[in-house]
């Protein structure tokens, strides 16, 4: 009887300090996953002596068996009814994976091929290094949940997200063995904050310059900057919650242009898987389109076919060829020059628009299925398609054709002159689409006519769409700002579309992006002919220009550009990434309420 009552006593305070044990466990691994993480990067980026092997050896293994044994207590503890199960199925697996490991090592002294296995397992292995990345995010994002406690405005906080996460960049890519010959502390900088501002802009060749560990680190600084180190942590978090609360909703709502707060975490979650579904699927036709005499080994095939998708898709233009797509294998190959227009375009339009197709599109679906199987048609009235997505749609497609035939007739006799027939087209509709802050170029930069110059200047002023992975003012900014000027001419009191009024906050919001817009550009271009007063106005504008929109095309003057200019470029980079307007919006103490209203007047506007 005294057996069974300690028994349950035990139970109880078991139970009662499991939340209290969990997060003892949690920040063991955590601060375990940031340990190794800094190891990885200093067993990877540096260069190390043969004879200091053994030491590498024994920390993998001591390492992996303290986060085995951290990790089978937390499994001991966890509460199954407030995790995925998902989660917990791959927490299993990397158990199981490293107890495998282990169980080989135990018997290597037997079977020699076990410890070849062992070594396969938990040494230098990309699956362990992933395993040490997957337990730092996990617990990143779980200590991302003070945010929401914060005073801090989300917007604030997602900008130092950037700049935390460029700052990191610069120091991973000055590792010894990110580049092949080394690189300074600016060029670091600049190459981070451009990759980040998933801009494009290069002081040295990303192809020579960087040897295949800073080319990865390059690829995942794209990524997190084009979707947002804080989405992406969160979406994490979100892996192994079932609910998310009222205050992580409430964070995120304004993160991710969502107006139905309930929707929010279903959004970010969409985004992430938006994002990996369209990247995986072109990296899959960029690969089947790569003959093998343009890259031979299999390996830089399939290499070079994910850098290029998720450049392409965030729009960043950053590509592992000294020449960029320009590249005598790939200037001629306009099947692959498609997939990349499409990546560019899906990248360019903006999750809420991308979601809002996929919905229309299942409603159809759901539509023909009830008529094929029921013999009557679903009658469904309601507006699928948003106003936004229209407007976003319509802007797109206008600027991409009328961009084509604008391109097609200033450089017929120029640029276009090497192609024929249908690949005129293809490069008259990829110089069209390239400028709209992707920075990918098929031709020669240097030999563009000033028309088209120009026309690139506005082009890269537009840039993409709302919540989208480019920059500029935004397709919308433009709409919005076309129309009220036609509305304003014909005496109309609101701005209307599509049997819909356009907020009048959304009308002044669209003319001061524009106004900053101007203002950072014409100060960017000052400051560089300041610094570099050799370079001509149309090159230095032009560089302003993409590096605002965050375009990444430039007229061959990036690398020449003085320490304090390139200070300025990635000023503009920065502030072109974030939106001026939001930086603005965050600094600056918001009115809560005007309950009271002056006497209008009107002021004279001619």
């Amino acid at each position: 009887m005294l057996k069974r009552f300690n028994k349950g006593k035990s139970l109880n305070y078991l139970e009662e300090n499991r939340s209290r044990l969990l997060h003892y466990i949690h920040n063991i691994l955590f601060y375990l996953s940031l340990g190794g993480l800094a190891f990885v990067f200093f067993d990877v980026g540096f260069v190390h002596d043969p004879e200091n092997k053994p030491f590498f050896s024994a920390f993998y293994d001591y390492y992996t068996l303290g986060i085995l044994v951290v990790l089978l207590v937390r499994l001991f503890l966890i509460n199954r009814a407030s995790i995925r199960k998902g989660w917990f199925i791959g927490e299993v697996i990397v158990v199981l994976w490293l107890t495998a490991g282990f169980v080989s090592q135990l018997f290597s002294h037997i079977l020699p091929a076990a410890s070849t296995l062992g070594a396969a397992y938990l040494r230098h292995n990309i699956l362990t290094t992933g395993i040490i990345f997957y337990i730092f995010l996990i617990e990143l994002s779980r200590r991302s949940a003070f945010l929401y406690q914060t005073k801090f405005s989300p917007t604030l906080l997602f900008i130092g997200s950037f700049i935390l996460l460029i700052f990191l960049g610069t120091g991973l890519l000055m590792l010894p063995r990110a580049t092949v010959g080394g690189i300074s502390s600016l060029d670091a900088l600049f190459t981070a904050a451009s990759a980040v501002c998933v801009t494009g802009l290069i002081v040295v060749d990303t192809a020579t310059y960087f040897t295949t560990f800073g080319k990865v680190i390059i690829l995942i600084l794209i990524q997190l900057g084009g979707l947002g180190i804080m989405t992406f942590t969160s979406f994490l978090g979100l892996f192994f919650q079932k609910r998310s609360t009222f205050q992580s909703q409430l964070f995120f709502q304004n993160l991710v242009n969502e107006e139905n707060l309930g929707q929010t975490m279903h959004t970010l979650v969409n985004i992430i898987k938006i994002t990996l579904l369209i990247e995986a699927t072109g990296a899959l036709f960029v690969f089947l389109s790569i003959s093998p005499e343009a890259i031979p080994d299999i390996r830089d095939r399939v290499g070079f076919s994910v850098f290029h998708s998720v450049s392409a898709f965030c729009n960043a233009g950053f590509s592992t060829l000294t020449d960029g797509l320009y590249d005598f294998n790939f200037r001629f190959a306009y099947l692959f020059q498609l997939i990349i227009i499409g990546l560019i375009i899906f990248g360019g339009l903006g999750f809420p628009v991308i979601t809002n197709i996929i919905r229309v599109i299942k409603q159809f679906l759901l539509n023909w299925q009830r008529k094929v199987l029921y013999r009557e048609p679903y009658r469904h009235t309601s507006h699928l398609l948003t106003v936004h997505t229209k407007i976003v749609l319509v802007t797109t497609g206008l600027l991409i054709l009328v961009g084509a035939i604008l391109y097609f007739m200033t450089e017929a006799n120029s640029t276009l002159r090497e192609h024929t027939g249908v690949g005129k087209v293809v490069s008259a509709l990829f110089g069209s689409v390239t400028p709209r802050t992707a920075g990918f170029n098929t031709v020669n930069m240097a030999q563009l006519t000033v028309p088209t110059i120009l026309i690139y200047l506005l082009l890269m002023w537009i840039g993409g769409s709302p919540a989208s992975t480019g920059g500029g003012i935004k397709t919308t900014t433009f709409a919005v700002a076309v129309l009220n000027v036609f509305a304003i001419a014909r005496g109309k009191e609101r701005l209307e579309v599509y049997r819909r009024e356009i907020k009048s906050k959304s009308v002044r919001q669209a003319f001061a992006v524009m106004l900053l817009s101007f203002l950072v550009i014409g100060l960017a271009t000052f400051f560089i002919l300041y610094f570099n007063p050799e370079q001509q106005v149309i090159k230095v504008a032009f560089e302003a220009f993409s590096a605002y929109s965050t375009v990444g095309l430039s007229l061959g003057i990036t690398a020449e550009l003085s320490p304090m200019s390139r200070l300025v470029v990635i000023i503009t980079m920065f502030l072109g990434r974030i939106g001026t307007f939001t930086l603005i919006a965050g600094m600056v103490t918001r009115v809560k309420s005007m309950s009271y209203r002056y006497p209008a007047e009107s002021i004279i506007i001619t």
